[in-house]
């Protein structure tokens, strides 16, 4: 199910709540590297670095700005850029993203409004199942209990991919906020934690509980896991036709619920999106605008809708130089 793979960064920021108060088990992943490099290791990474995901570049009123495909939990070799998204970083006077995670006042509104939020009361039946994936995961069910059921059973979806070396900790996302705010760029948040908050929830008690059941299902069939991994190499290779296919393989559309949940998470988002994208480019800023890869597919992706605007739209094909 896809759209427990690639969420917004709130689910980033669960999970590695999550993971820092996780019991040590013999079963459980190792921990994540910490992100400390010597420049000798620096250097060496740099040199052997390539590109990953996908970029456009997007041209109106004379500027070039660029739409940049991440993903939210990745491997820690992944994480530095390649030399087209580094040529963009470098081209670029802002780095927007759907959230800026490093931003205090992002971070202090996105717990103050997943505390607030009211959730479904789960039947004691997925309750129990729930506490039984978060210990199978080596995630504390205490950890998660505060949350709502959807957020619940997202974190545990997407913890899945710690397995496999997939860490919410080497999230894309991050690694360009860490890269605009190193190097001064103005960094922005193209939503608001609440706007991000209220995409997840169900609309009412009945949805959350049929949702919550499904994606329970999903995690406990095994079915998550190679999902997810095809999921992010298809990402990491780069391969756009895959990408644009995705519904076709991602097992993501089977009921109504992930029918509804899929169409509130991209194509109801997109259009925001892509208005305030433009705003930015208009008001004279060149923008790289990265955000998760699955808002570039089809005719509701925001290429499709930067281009609707009136800009003039290319990918980068990272073979050429």
């Amino acid at each position: 199910m896809l759209e427990k793979i690639h969420r917004c960064l709130s689910i980033t920021l669960l999970a590695l709540v999550a993971l820092g108060s996780a019991a040590a088990q013999t079963t459980c992943p190792p921990p994540p590297e910490p992100l400390q490099f010597t420049p000798e290791q620096m250097r060496t990474a740099m040199q052997q670095v390539q590109d990953h995901g996908f970029l456009w570049r997007i041209q109106k009123d004379g500027r070039t700005s660029y739409l940049y495909g991440t993903m939210h939990a990745a491997k820690k070799e992944w994480m530095f850029p390649g030399p087209h998204l580094m040529q963009a970083v470098k081209a670029s006077d802002t780095i927007a993203l759907e959230l800026d995670m490093l931003d205090p006042d992002i971070q202090s509104h996105l717990l103050a409004g997943m505390a607030a939020a009211h959730g479904a009361v789960l039947p004691e039946p997925l309750v129990k199942r729930m506490q039984e994936q978060a210990a199978a995961l080596c995630v504390p069910y205490e950890s998660l209990v505060k949350l709502v059921p959807e957020l619940q059973v997202e974190t545990l979806s997407v913890m899945v991919g710690r397995q496999d070396g997939l860490e919410p900790g080497y999230a894309i996302d991050i690694v360009l906020a860490a890269m605009g705010h190193g190097a001064k760029k103005t960094v922005v948040s193209l939503e608001t934690p609440e706007l991000q908050i209220k995409a997840l929830q169900m609309d009412d008690a009945q949805e959350t509980i049929a949702y919550v059941q499904e994606s329970l299902d999903e995690l406990q069939s095994g079915r998550v896991r190679p999902q997810l991994n095809r999921m992010t190499q298809v990402w990491a290779n780069g391969d756009s036709d895959q990408m644009s296919r995705f519904n076709e393989w991602c097992d993501c559309m089977g009921s109504e619920i992930e029918r509804k949940y899929m169409k509130r998470l991209l194509d109801d988002r997109n259009p925001a999106l892509s208005l305030r994208i433009d705003a930015l480019h208009r008001s004279g800023q060149r923008v790289l605008a990265a955000v998760g890869s699955l808002h570039m597919v089809g005719p509701n992706g925001l290429p499709a809708l930067m281009k609707k605007l009136g800009y003039q739209v290319e990918r980068v094909d990272f073979k050429l130089p």
